[in-house]
C-alpha cells in the first residue's frame, strides 16, 4: 500500500522547529525512560525536532536549583532551557523566578500534578504573578478546567489540554489572549481546527513530552489536518518563538 493511502503512516510529517514540552531526568516512582539528555536529544533528532523547550524533573521533584542549573548547562542550539518551580514552596519559587529571569530564562514550568498542588492553593496565583512580572512565559501541567482561574492575565501554555476538555479551553481562551495550548492530546479528528476556528491558530503549540510520550503522534495529526502549510508552520515552532520572544 502506498504511504499516502495509509492514514497511520506518513512520509510527509512536518518538521518541528520548537517543541514546547520536553523533559530530562526520570520519575523515581515509576518505570520508564531515564531521560538522559543525550538520549532525549537523539529521540528528538530522530523525530524531526530541531529545538526544544527543556525542563528538568530534578527541579520538579527533588531540588529546584540544581535541576535548573542542570538544564542551563545543556549546550547547543537545540536546547531552550526552561526553569522548573516548586509550588509547595511559594517563597522559594518566587526567589527562583527572580534568579531565572536574571540568568536569561524565557519560561518557567509548573508541575501541579507531580507536586500534589491544587489550583486554589495560594502558591499557584502568587508564583504566576511573579513570573508575569518577570516577563516569563508559564508552561503548566494540570487540568485546564481547574487551573485556568489562578493563571488569568498571564502568558500560559497549558500542556495537558485533552480533547475531551477542548470546549472549556476555548471558552476561557476567548477572554484570555495569553492562553495557549499544547497539541499533544488534541488528537480527535477536528480538535486543532476547532481551536483555530474559535480563537486562532496562534494559540496552538506543538508539544511532545518526549521522552515519555511519542513525538510522532502530534506530528501525524498535523500532517493529516486541515490547518494548511502556514498554520502547520506556526504550530510547529512559529507560535512558540513568538510568545518566547525568539528571533525567526
Amino acid at each position: 500500500m502506498p504511504v499516502n493511502d495509509n492514514p497511520f503512516v506518513a512520509g510527509d510529517l512536518p518538521p518541528v522547529t520548537l517543541d514546547i514540552d520536553v523533559l530530562v531526568g526520570r520519575y523515581a516512582d515509576r518505570p520508564g525512560p531515564t531521560g538522559e539528555p543525550a538520549v532525549v536529544a537523539e529521540t528528538l533528532a530522530a523525530n524531526g525536532v530541531e529545538r526544544a523547550a527543556v525542563a528538568s524533573l530534578r527541579a520538579a521533584l527533588f531540588d529546584v536549583r540544581s535541576g535548573n542549573d542542570e538544564v542551563a548547562a545543556l549546550t547547543g542550539p537545540g536546547v531552550l532551557p526552561v526553569g522548573g518551580l516548586d509550588l509547595r514552596d511559594p517563597l522559594g519559587a518566587e526567589r527562583e523566578v527572580v534568579r531565572l529571569a536574571e540568568r536569561g530564562f524565557r519560561a518557567v514550568r509548573l508541575f501541579p500534578d507531580e507536586q500534589r498542588v491544587e489550583p486554589d492553593f495560594p502558591s499557584v496565583r502568587s508564583v504566576a504573578r511573579a513570573a508575569t512580572v518577570a516577563g516569563l512565559v508559564i508552561l503548566t501541567g494540570g487540568d485546564v478546567r481547574r487551573f485556568w482561574r489562578p493563571l488569568r492575565g498571564a502568558t500560559v501554555v497549558f500542556l495537558d489540554t485533552h480533547f475531551y476538555h477542548l470546549g472549556d479551553f476555548v471558552v476561557v481562551a476567548r477572554d484570555e489572549p495569553g492562553f495557549h495550548t499544547s497539541t499533544r492530546l488534541l488528537n480527535s479528528p477536528d480538535a486543532l481546527e476547532t481551536v483555530a476556528a474559535h480563537v486562532g491558530v496562534e494559540r496552538l503549540l506543538y508539544g511532545s513530552r518526549a521522552p515519555f510520550y511519542e513525538p510522532v503522534v502530534p506530528r501525524l495529526r498535523l500532517a493529516r489536518g486541515a490547518l494548511g502549510p502556514s498554520g502547520v508552520e506556526a504550530v510547529t515552532g512559529g507560535n512558540a518563538r513568538r510568545i518566547l520572544g525568539l528571533a525567526g
